[in-house]
């Protein structure tokens, strides 16, 4: 018997084994959440393509918007494997070169004015970040708004409109207030004519929300109303930004520049987590005067800027910014096409802006099934956090004709199905 070599585990045994590891060690919620996705185990990734233990291979159209150049990219990949043959982690007391490289690099694709880097190694962890440097220059009345999605960090969480995720951790930072999204009337109401003890923090399009498109002019609206009152204005680009909305920023779409921008999640490269908080000087200055007063052990960690200049790189030179608006047209029209003939009595509104789209139903149960029936097509999208009713669709810049028309088809079989489980004359339940 010591010749032959063990069969290799049957398909649906690995995913039982890993929920079953989920439940012991992770969380019991998240492993039978899997089950209930199908008991799906991904293994690898490349560009727009997911595998699972089971020979599977799924389209992703998710990854809550990390993935925009695709998984990993051959000259992300090859950046980070070069950084963690030399030099993975650093001392942190010697100068390193990468870091430099990388806070440049992120630097010149900002708009004008942003020229202070800090790293982090999650959006949440960027969050805090500006909130601290607010805090240092006075600005310690944090206004918000409602649906907003900052993480989940005792800081970021108070800002993050959402009871359901707050609720559980009361009480959170003080003076924090929240206002409607959209609504830059109610904002100035809630600074006041002296905004010199105020931080605003909001983010371009509301993805968590269930992708929440501002009037236009908001942005604009926003940034004039801080440099007049003196309120610090945090533009929170965490998933909307490195060109899902088919520009570099949210920011640039209205050609404005607050004192600190956060970016993440496509800094990543889809290899690496990272994120950042990008400010002018002035709002930077603590940072300046003591590098010591916020640190981080893992913060710039030379893999994790090699991933995030190889990231900008591949961005820009593959002009995935102008590919991401293309597709975005595309998309965003075949899912309003599809939705509208098979189901539109069960969708309240098809949106998007970019590669950033949001398909919102009159209900989560019907959300739901709507995702269920895309995994059983093979297509990966998400639910938004703050939004059940959303299915959110964010893939990556990087996808194919071909994974366009498999990915609209794929759409269009699952409107149908809904279309037919829930005819109008029975959807009695299924409306708000």
């Amino acid at each position: 018997m010591s010749g032959l070599q063990a069969a290799p585990a049957a398909p649906h045994t690995v995913g039982q084994a890993v929920a079953a590891g989920y439940k012991a060690h992770l969380s019991r919620g998240r492993g039978k959440l899997g089950e209930m996705f199908g008991g799906h185990v991904e293994v690898s990734a490349s560009g727009s393509r997911v595998r699972t233990a089971d020979g599977g291979d799924f389209l992703n159209a998710g990854g809550y918007g990390v993935f925009l150049t695709g998984a990993c990219h051959p000259r992300v990949v090859a950046a980070v494997e070069r950084q963690i043959r030399t030099l993975p982690l650093a001392t942190r007391l010697l100068l390193e070169p990468s870091a430099a490289r990388a806070a440049a690099a992120l630097a010149a694709v900002c708009p004008a004015g942003l020229e202070r880097v800090h790293f982090t190694g999650s959006g949440a962890e960027a969050v805090e970040t500006a909130l601290k440097m607010a805090r240092s220059l006075g600005h310690r009345r944090v206004i918000a708004t409602h649906g907003g999605y900052h993480g989940k960090t005792l800081g970021a969480l108070s800002a993050t409109g959402k009871p359901l995720y707050q609720d559980p951790f009361l009480p959170l930072l003080p003076l924090v207030s929240h206002v409607p999204y959209g609504d830059p009337a109610a904002l100035a109401a809630r600074i006041g004519a002296d905004g010199s003890d105020a931080v605003v923090i909001l983010e371009p399009v509301q993805g968590e929300a269930g992708v929440i498109i501002p009037p236009d002019g908001y942005l604009k609206e926003v940034a004039d109303l801080c440099r007049r009152t003196g309120a610090l204005f945090v533009l929170d680009e965490i998933q909307t930004g490195m060109g899902r909305l088919g520009a570099w920023w949210g920011a640039d779409r209205e050609a404005v520049a607050p004192d600190i921008l956060l970016a993440g999640k496509s800094l990543s490269g889809g290899v690496i987590p990272v994120a950042a908080a990008i400010a002018t000087e002035k709002a930077f200055a603590v940072f300046d005067r003591d590098p010591f007063i916020h640190t981080s052990t893992f913060s710039a960690a030379p893999v994790a800027m090699a991933a995030a200049e190889a990231a900008i790189d591949v961005i820009r030179d593959e002009g995935l910014t102008a590919r991401a608006a293309e597709l975005g047209d595309t998309l965003l029209g075949r899912l309003r096409g599809a939705l509208t003939e098979h189901c539109g009595h069960l969708v309240r509104e098809v949106r998007g802006v970019g590669l950033l789209i949001g398909v919102e139903f009159h209900d989560a149960g019907t959300a739901g099934e709507f995702l269920l029936e895309l995994l059983e097509r093979h297509i990966i999208v998400n639910h938004s956090l703050n939004a059940h009713a959303v299915v959110r669709f964010t893939p990556p810049a990087v996808l194919t004709g071909a994974e366009v028309d498999e990915l609209s088809e794929a759409v269009r079989e699952a409107a149908r199905v809904l279309g037919d489980r829930f005819p109008p004359t029975t959807d009695t339940t299924r409306s708000s």
